[in-house]
């Protein structure tokens, strides 16, 4: 279920319109069965990634690792912060 692609365009999630950042509100999002597939930086914290995981893989989302750290994925969502996880909308 855990995809690992180094190649992932980041301009993807940069232009996407319909997205959340952020793990609480990725969390939530998933629980109301609106996200279509979460991206994750690749320096989160293992217990972050489990999370993640699990409530991806109960809802049967795709979970994909960026091959970048939370400070390019915070760039590439247009904010001035780290992103640890960014989830697409349906």
């Amino acid at each position: 279920m855990v995809k690992v692609l180094a190649d992932v365009d980041l301009n993807l999630i940069k232009n996407s319109k319909n997205k959340l950042i952020g793990l609480k509100q990725t969390l939530r999002a998933i629980q109301q069965d609106v996200v279509k597939t979460v991206y994750y930086a690749n320096d989160i914290e293992d217990h972050v990634l489990k999370k993640i995981s699990e409530a991806c893989l109960q809802k049967q989302i795709p979970l994909t690792a960026v091959g970048c750290g939370r400070e390019e994925l915070g760039r590439a969502c247009q904010i001035e912060v780290g992103a640890a996880v960014v989830a697409i909308l349906k």
